[in-house]
């Protein structure tokens, strides 16, 4: 299994469960075999050793921190997967808003093998820029903009299942750019 970074490790685990919930989802074997290959690692796949573990008086945790976010653990599974979950419904109403031109526009660039990994990063960044601009929300600009690039991923990938793995990987690399601190946020709320 490959080295996965830590710092992207909620990133994937968000994405991967956001797909795996969305009811329209057409290319989960597709899905399951990413995470069986290594390409995901989930969080309930990381436990702190019980020595590591310090109870506090209240019989809770206490919280363990690397680089100043929490290790990723079951309990934080748990909460991106509640997250994810409600990231999916809302992705469900921004979904009938996406045009099949957008997602064919994409899935062209992701086909395009000459196109480096930064430039399809850029296409997408482009893309949910523009929808987002175009969809009118009440809600956070970086929670509308987080959704839009899980919803494109989810219609790539059901337009082409072969592009999960790279459409997988570019949006968790866009996500952990644009909105790592976002996501750390919410998982603290």
């Amino acid at each position: 299994m490959e080295q996965i970074n830590r710092s992207v490790q909620v990133e994937q685990a968000l994405l991967y469960t956001f797909l795996e919930v969305s009811p329209d989802c057409k290319f989960r074997d597709q899905l399951q075999s990413l995470q069986g290959q290594g390409g995901v690692a989930l969080l309930k796949d990381s436990y702190c050793d019980e020595e590591e573990v310090e109870l506090q008086t209240d019989g809770n945790r206490s919280g363990h921190l690397q680089n100043g976010e929490p290790v990723p653990d079951a309990e934080v599974y748990e909460v991106v997967r509640i997250i994810a979950a409600q990231l999916a419904e809302i992705g469900d109403q921004f979904d009938k808003e996406i045009k099949a031109r957008a997602v064919n526009d994409l899935v062209q660039h992701f086909l395009n093998e000459n196109l480096s990994a930064e430039e399809i990063t850029h296409r997408m960044s482009e893309a949910v820029e523009r929808l987002a601009r175009a969809i009118p929300s009440d809600m956070e600009q970086e929670k509308a903009m987080l959704v839009l690039a899980m919803v494109l991923t989810k219609k790539i990938a059901n337009t082409m299942p072969s592009l999960l793995r790279r459409v997988f990987s570019t949006t968790v690399n866009y996500i952990n750019q644009q909105f790592h601190s976002y996501i750390v946020r919410m998982l603290r709320e």
